[in-house]
């Protein structure tokens, strides 16, 4: 079992293991030699979200790679997607996201694509943790060792401007034509790293009035009541400014989600249902199929199902939607967080480029984005985060699993029960979606209850 990897790579307080500096060297240091063994000299391509920590991280870890015989270039600050593309794109053995995504901004994290701009299979993680558990502890735990290994070379590659520059011209490609419809669209960029894309992406697209918010970072305020963890933010200012749509992406742009017309939240769920409904209108979406998650909600497959579209779900994480995704020749998968993946075109989810694609289809449609999406019925549905100081298998808890077998015996075939630990923070997630809301907070209350007796902070 990995101990270091999640669900989207190593994650932790910025200086905190395993993110501190001999770490984070080790990190380095054993992704190096993996790259070595099919690469005698290695390149990396390394980016960065707008957090504070970042330049040291980055630092560190570029001392590391280098001792491992890697050359390391630098995008700077730039979306994740863009790593991904990048480093399939220009030749990279492998791509580098110092980031922490939506987290707040104590936290960072590093995320791992190979060469081909896909994320590392699990095998392929927990052959690097081990080298990384070896190297520290040959390293020895001496003060001066560790010292040692914190001074390494600080210095951090230049930034080649290029990239970025490379990578809007990709989004550009993939929407040939666009037109906005002169529409005024407000875009939310939760000060990070689409501050450095979308201003200059959407002023080379022009015939619109866009209302550029959040893109002003400082190191502190990335996520900070903005972006996609706050998408209520962008609809209000929707309504504000009488806009025809809004969007919003979280730090490091994978994901978006949006506001329509009136300022109401249309999440990855919707996107999906008319993504689904383009491609197939067009011929495009192979098998019918759409991959989801388990996170879901059932008024999505509802909707795909009238019109002759079956929706598998895979495990909650880009990644494993991925999976499925290529498994089963699927032109299209998501999540209902906002990580949506066009297959052919990107190998991660991708916020500006899923933005670029739903206003495609929003002007070949002639219709407005709550137009697009009016059939969708959502089930009540709601989402309780526990604490938990660890995650010991929920199964063995005699009085949780008998909390979730009474909400699964009661639910049966009008509601889902969705119970799981975060695979990015210390949290337990406790689903629930029901037709009868008082039923479904019911269960959701008893279910996290249980929960924080046994495993809360």
């Amino acid at each position: 079992m990995k101990k270091l990897f999640g669900t989207d790579g190593i994650r932790s307080v910025a200086g905190q293991y395993p993110l501190d500096a001999p770490t984070v060297h080790a990190i380095g240091l054993a992704l190096a030699h993996k790259l070595s063994a099919s690469s005698p000299s290695p390149r990396v391509l390394l980016g960065m979200d707008t957090r504070e920590s970042g330049p040291a991280i980055a630092a560190q870890l570029t001392a590391g790679l280098t001792a491992g015989g890697a050359t390391v270039e630098s995008a700077g600050i730039i979306t994740t997607p863009a790593i991904a593309h990048l480093t399939h794109t220009h030749g990279f053995a492998a791509g580098i996201v110092i980031s922490a995504s939506h987290n707040p901004w104590q936290d960072n994290g590093i995320k791992v694509f190979g060469s081909d701009g896909y994320k590392l299979p699990d095998a392929t993680e927990l052959a690097i943790e081990e080298e990384i558990f070896k190297h520290l502890n040959n390293a020895g735990t001496s003060s001066s060792t560790r010292d040692d290994q914190a001074k390494a070379d600080l210095d951090a590659p230049a930034v080649n401007e290029a990239d970025r520059a490379d990578y809007i011209r990709f989004l550009l490609g993939a929407v040939p034509g666009l037109s906005l419809d002169n529409h005024r669209i407000v875009i939310d960029c939760a000060n990070g790293a689409a501050s450095a894309v979308a201003p200059e992406l959407f002023s080379q697209l022009g015939g619109s009035e866009v209302f550029i918010t959040h893109a002003s970072p400082d190191g502190r305020n990335i996520n900070e009541q903005c972006g996609a963890l706050h998408p209520e933010i962008v609809a209000a200012q929707v309504r504000h400014q009488k806009a025809s749509l809004g969007i919003t992406f979280d730090g490091d742009a994978d994901r978006a989600l949006f506001a329509d017309e009136h300022g109401r939240v249309v999440n990855g769920d919707a996107v999906l249902l008319l993504a689904a409904r383009d491609l197939q209108a067009r011929g495009l979406l192979t098998n019918s199929t759409v991959v989801a998650t388990t996170m879901s909600n059932m008024g999505l497959e509802a909707a795909l199902k009238r019109s002759g579209i079956q929706m598998l779900r895979a495990a909650v994480g880009d990644k494993y939607v991925l999976e499925q995704m290529l498994s089963t020749n699927a032109a299209l998968g998501g999540e209902q967080s906002g990580h949506i993946i066009f297959s052919g075109r990107s190998t991660t989810g991708d916020g500006l480029l899923t933005a670029l694609l739903l206003l495609d289809v929003v002007h070949r449609s002639g219709k407005t984005l709550s137009e697009l999406v009016a059939d969708l019925k959502v089930f009540p549905q709601v989402i309780v985060n526990v604490k938990v100081r660890e995650k010991k298998p929920l199964d063995a808890i005699p009085a949780v699993a008998a909390a979730i077998a009474a909400a699964e015996a009661e639910l049966a075939d009008s509601g889902r029960v969705v119970i799981r630990y975060s695979g990015t923070e210390a949290l337990a997630r406790v689903m629930i979606e029901a037709e009868s809301e008082p039923i479904m907070r019911h269960h959701a209350d008893t279910i996290a209850d249980a929960i924080r007796a046994e495993l809360g902070l």
